[in-house]
């Protein structure tokens, strides 16, 4: 029973499935998993504009997901992850360049 009730009151928090504190972070998980797999591509295919919009993008809603209340780490450990992976990328692109 109390494993139930918890699911119940994980589900109903204001944090679970139910709402876009839940959902965002999750579809956002896309862009880690997008920048992982470019890691395969060479360094030549990587835009250092996109990167650079990724890596401000990343640091501005980090800020955010802790602003917000009830903080929200699970998009605060999303952006982490993205702003580590797109750093990687830049500094990828930018040996590239010479």
């Amino acid at each position: 029973m109390a494993t139930a009730s918890r699911f119940q009151a994980f589900l109903n928090s204001p944090v679970g499935p139910k709402t876009t504190h839940f959902w965002g972070p999750i579809a956002n998980w896309g862009f880690v998993a997008a920048g992982l797999v470019d890691m395969q591509k060479p360094p030549e295919m990587i835009s250092g504009n996109m990167s650079s919009a990724m890596c401000i993008y990343s640091a501005l809603f980090m800020r955010f997901a802790w602003m917000v209340q009830p903080r929200n780490y699970l998009l605060l450990a999303c952006h982490a992850s993205n702003e580590t992976v797109q750093l990687y990328q830049l500094s990828r692109w930018a040996r590239a360049q010479g």
